[in-house]
């Protein structure tokens, strides 16, 4: 019986320090822009476009944010326009929501068009967020730049999510 016991509380110990030292669960690295990020040019580059991230862009009607993101040859390009579930924001309308035009290597336009309201719980900040838009689709190998447009008169905090490999990535200014 003591046996038992032992086995049983080694047992115990060792599953306590396992998830102890175990490595966290990874989330999307979270970037800000802000005012001095105006262009694409001017913003931040995401080394890897195919590694999870969160660009937050505050913005009000007339201001512009941009960043940039890289994607090679097989790669598939994810591009997602998401805002928080709370008020002024998610009260409205979509022509009131900033405006995300994603460029291409070749010069290609792709707008996200706010086509649903999904609802989506982020578990590792604890946040409600309404999924406006999403884009999937081959990647053409390159830099791609992404601008956002505020069209509101009050300031919307827009999320841009790029990528979806939960891995530490790069990003460069």
């Amino acid at each position: 019986m003591r046996a038992r016991q032992f086995i049983g509380l080694v047992s115990a110990f060792l599953v306590t320090v396992g998830v102890a030292v175990a490595p966290p669960a990874l989330a999307h690295q979270s970037v800000v822009l802000d005012e001095s990020d105006s262009s694409p040019g001017a913003g931040p580059l995401l080394v890897d476009g195919t590694v999870s991230f969160a660009v937050r862009a505050e913005v009000v009607r007339g201001e512009r944010r941009g960043f940039r993101f890289r994607l090679a040859k097989g790669d598939t390009m994810r591009v997602q326009l998401l805002i928080e579930d709370k008020a002024p924001d998610n009260r409205l309308r979509p022509a009131q929501l900033p405006r995300v035009t994603v460029i291409d290597p070749q010069g290609s336009r792709i707008r996200l068009s706010i086509d649903e309201r999904t609802r989506f719980y982020e578990p590792y900040g604890g946040t409600t967020y309404w999924y406006l838009s999403r884009v999937q689709r081959e990647a053409v190998p390159g830099t791609y730049r992404v601008v956002v447009t505020g069209r509101a008169s009050v300031s919307v905090d827009a999320v841009i999510a790029v990528g979806s490999r939960e891995v530490p990535g790069d990003v460069r200014d």
